[in-house]
């Protein structure tokens, strides 16, 4: 039995279509990316429309909004206003979870990222999104914290106030209703 996460022929031409129109009304996001290039590129690999389904089912808001040079790839990256409900309350990873003797969350964030097949942005992906507009003006969204700091207990995270991008910490089993996390698909 297969354990790819695929979606139905019709699944897959609905999450193509929700991307498009998010692609065509959000130009500035993806200047000199072809629309065409990257319905190929997702045709060709069902399981990244699987994830990408995932991240709309969580009010993600995906979006093409950069072409990795390097590996070749795109960046589809949620594009929600605040960070997606669907994906909030969650404390960073599964050692924090399991730290957690009482009040546990549903889920931590690297966990949920990992079932969506997805990447949790980390500080550069999450600065260039605010390039593109103004996000988490009243949420905030677990980044991908360094090993240094995830060592000793702790996680980051990244909100927008005061018309600039801020950095925090806290420790990693903590959550709150406001925080969630923002995915990256590389396709």
């Amino acid at each position: 039995m297969s354990t790819k996460k695929i979606l139905s022929p019709e699944n897959q031409q609905q999450i193509l279509e929700i991307l498009k129109i998010r692609f065509d009304n959000n130009p500035k996001r993806h200047e000199n990316i072809q629309w065409e290039d990257v319905q190929k590129k997702l045709e060709s690999n069902p399981e990244k429309l699987w994830s990408l389904h995932a991240m709309e089912k969580t009010e993600g808001e995906p979006d093409v909004v950069a072409y990795d040079e390097n590996t070749q790839e795109y960046l589809i990256i949620d594009c929600s206003g605040e960070s997606p409900k669907g994906r909030r309350s969650l404390c960073y990873d599964r050692q924090a979870l399991d730290s957690r003797k009482e009040n546990k969350p549903k889920n931590s964030a690297v966990d949920l990222a990992n079932e969506m097949g997805v990447e949790i942005l980390d500080e550069e992906q999450y600065r260039h999104l605010h390039t593109l507009g103004n996000f988490d003006l009243k949420t905030s969204s677990w980044i991908k914290t360094p090993d240094d700091i995830r060592k000793l207990g702790g996680a980051v995270f990244c909100d927008r106030r005061y018309n600039t991008v801020f950095l925090y910490h806290n420790g990693a089993e903590s959550y709150y209703a406001a925080r969630g996390f923002r995915g990256v698909l590389r396709v």
